[in-house]
């Protein structure tokens, strides 16, 4: 049977505030994937089937439609995207795959040039979980971080991949300094993984629940109006429970190609006016931000 620590804080969370007094931090993420996803065009044996509809192209045939699909994230959806951000004045965390930050320098040195933090988000739109030694993606961590560094002029500290992480992930992460890794679905606030041995490693969690992703799902979401009443309801109770006493954290996720699109677009636009009228309860960061914060608020306990 697998170790799993499904206990967690036990009921108990730590006591702190975030910087600016509040109790319910809240984290918007974009995920920038657009030309690191399977395709058959660029070489792989098979092309990335989740998009507007199920791909009917055969497996090994080029999908020129799945790949339109893609680009319209990275053409169109990310201007509309960058500019409502700007309006709301409220800077995000975009997870940048390291491939598509190759073919696309130029975007990522524009969305960091604005306030963004860059965070790896794999050099593939793809699980980690795939990865059959650590080598290989001890490698291919370090070709994120070169190939942000080379386009943006800044490090990245964060962590995220599509699915799973390996059983060697968060100690390659821990070797390499990382600030925090991502793939958490499991807490509504921050916690401490002390299992590397190269030392304590932050977990920021994320969710695929307040997420634009739910719009390719068959349960999830169809009009835009419906992501912002949901997120709308979870701030109610995260609030109502910050106003008892006990911290909270909030993620809210989305895609260029998905919430850039014209008729999901406000989704988008809403959330963030959302957020910011309700700033004088929440404390909106980037996750970078939020794992400082934490870290300094509860520092990892000893082994």
């Amino acid at each position: 049977m697998s170790e799993r620590d499904l206990l967690g804080y036990g009921g108990t969370w730590p006591d702190f505030t975030w910087p600016n007094g509040a109790r319910l931090a809240v984290s918007v993420v974009v995920n920038f994937e657009e030309g690191a996803e399977l395709q058959v065009g660029d070489g792989d044996a098979r092309s990335e089937t989740m998009g507007e509809v199920t791909s009917v192209v055969p497996p090994g045939k080029r999908d020129q439609g799945q790949e339109q699909i893609f680009g319209y994230g990275t053409r169109a959806g990310l201007w509309r995207m960058l500019a409502a951000l700007d309006e709301s004045a409220i800077r995000s965390t975009f997870l940048f795959c390291g491939r598509a930050v190759e073919r696309l320098p130029g975007l990522a040195r524009t969305i960091v040039a604005r306030g963004h933090e860059p965070a790896i988000h794999g050099w593939r739109w793809r699980p980690h979980a795939d990865y059959d030694d650590p080598e290989r993606e001890a490698a291919d961590i370090e070709r994120c971080v070169e190939a942000i560094m080379t386009a943006t002029g800044q490090r990245p500290l964060g962590f995220f991949c599509r699915g799973g992480e390996s059983p060697w992930t968060r100690e390659l992460l821990a070797q390499r300094g990382f600030l925090y890794t991502s793939n958490g679905f499991d807490d509504d606030l921050p916690y401490w993984d002390r299992s590397p041995a190269s030392g304590p490693l932050l977990v920021v969690p994320y969710a695929l629940d307040s997420n634009d992703m739910k719009f390719f799902h068959p349960n999830g979401f169809v009009r835009a109006r419906e992501m912002v009443d949901y997120v709308e309801d979870a701030l109610g109770v995260l609030e109502d429970e910050a106003a008892c006493g006990l911290p909270r954290l909030l993620n809210i996720g989305f895609h260029l190609r998905i919430v850039g699109r014209p008729a999901r677009f406000a989704a988008f636009r809403d959330i963030l006016r959302l957020l910011a009228g309700r700033q004088e309860k929440l404390w909106i960061a980037t996750r970078a931000e939020i794992a400082h914060a934490f870290s300094a608020a509860v520092p990892p306990p000893p082994r």
